[in-house]
């Protein structure tokens, strides 16, 4: 995987990624970075890149000329179908199957903005991808593009020392990950749930699977309208509701799940 970033500044792209899994992804190979720094093509050489908006109006816009200069530059590098994607509130957000999709390409350019945006006839020049990491506004488009790369980067075969981990974690299959233990079996008095210790390694597997179920109710519901459903969920789901489960659930998510089960079986 080789990402490609156009950027005001390169050292904090590079320093981000360049720690923890994925510096030593780069180290082996598996994922490569190469930054392009906007500011070496200003049309003023003195590294400004911005100029006032037309129309009037608070800040300043990021020029088109520096930007498609700077793409231009590392274009002979690029596949002819590369994704160029650019960090924005206005964009699809970005979620777990986006990130998934994106690692089965081999190139992705990320453009990162700043100030008041950049000029709107660049981005319809250069863009593939219009792409926001949330509901909310950031000084850059740098911490953005380092999230989807962290978590583009997991995806790729080789960059986890256990690619299983990077397939069971949360929003695979829909649902929140299960609640993880390790040693001691008993912390200040709070115990490991007894059915991790048992070796059964079927009885493990539906806990957890029951976990991620309770766990994506109580934090994001919304989320299980989307998942898909086996016999023995269902039968989970129908316990939480009678109350015949260990868990207790809220009036308002037993209601939540009498209407999602009505639906399954209308389905």
């Amino acid at each position: 995987m080789n990402f490609h970033v156009l950027t005001l500044f390169p050292e904090m792209v590079e320093d981000a990624l360049g720690t923890s899994i994925t510096g030593r992804a780069m180290a082996k190979g598996i994922i490569r970075l190469h930054t392009v720094n906007i500011r070496s093509f200003s049309l003023r050489g003195d590294g400004r890149i911005d100029d006032y908006p037309y129309g009037g109006g608070a800040g300043m816009v990021m020029q088109a000329e520096p930007v498609m200069r700077a793409f231009e530059s590392l274009e002979a590098k690029l596949p002819s179908q590369c994704r160029v994607i650019c960090l924005t509130p206005q964009g699809r957000v970005f979620d777990q199957k986006m990130a998934e999709e994106l690692a089965g390409e081999g190139d992705l350019v990320f453009l990162c903005g700043h100030y008041e945006g950049i000029d709107e006839r660049v981005l319809d020049e250069i863009v593939t991808d219009h792409v926001s990491i949330g509901d909310y506004v950031l000084t850059g488009g740098e911490l953005p593009a380092l999230v989807m790369m962290d978590a583009i980067s997991r995806m790729v075969p080789g960059v986890l020392s256990n690619q299983e981990s990077g397939q069971t974690e949360s929003f695979q299959g829909g649902l929140l990950e299960y609640p993880q233990y390790s040693r001691p079996e008993d912390w200040r008095g709070k115990k490991v749930p007894p059915v991790l210790l048992s070796g059964h390694h079927a009885n493990v597997d539906r806990w957890r699977r029951e976990q991620s179920i309770l766990r994506t109710l109580r934090n994001r519901p919304e989320l299980l309208e989307r998942a898909v459903f086996d016999k023995k969920d269902r039968k989970y789901l129908r316990g939480l509701i009678s109350g015949q489960a260990e868990e207790e659930i809220t009036l308002d998510q037993i209601t939540f799940l009498s209407k999602l089960l009505a639906n399954m079986e209308k389905s």
